[in-house]
This record gives C-alpha cells, structure tokens and sequence, in this order.
C-alpha cells in the first residue's frame, strides 16, 4: 500500500467517505422500512434502499481496484 501522502489517497479516502455515507443512509433507509407506519413511505423506503446498494456496490468495486492498485507490483491495465 502507498503510504499516507501518496498519489491517489484523496480519492481513496474520498471512495471511503462516499462509503461510510451510503452505509449510514442505507442503515436509516433500512429503518424506515422495517419500522414505517406509512406504506407509502415504506414503499420509498425499499426503492432507496435498492437504489443504495446498488451504489454501494458500484462503490465497493471501486474501492476494490483501488486497493489492488495500491499494492506493490500491482499490475497496471
């Protein structure tokens, strides 16, 4: 791994941040969900809640290759 200061860390801790907040936004979509009175805020609850995982998975893999790239003698494509 590059140590802190390399090239690309912003944007590593960026895809970290990005993360963090789309864990913390799934957790309460997740919430509404199970907890909601409104079944029409329920059922908004699940679209986020689908939306978001489908970003977190975009972000995930992102992360991935980032860190695969960070490792020494990684290969570059």
């Amino acid at each position: 791994m590059t140590p802190a200061g390399g090239d690309g860390d912003a944007d590593f801790l960026a895809l970290h941040e990005r993360r963090e907040d789309l864990e913390r936004d799934l957790a309460f979509a997740q919430q509404r969900r199970q907890f909601g009175t409104d079944p029409g805020e329920v059922e908004k609850a699940g679209q986020d809640e689908r939306a978001l995982l489908a970003e977190l998975d975009a972000v995930m893999t992102l992360i991935r290759g980032a860190e695969y790239q960070r490792m020494p003698g990684a290969r570059r494509w």
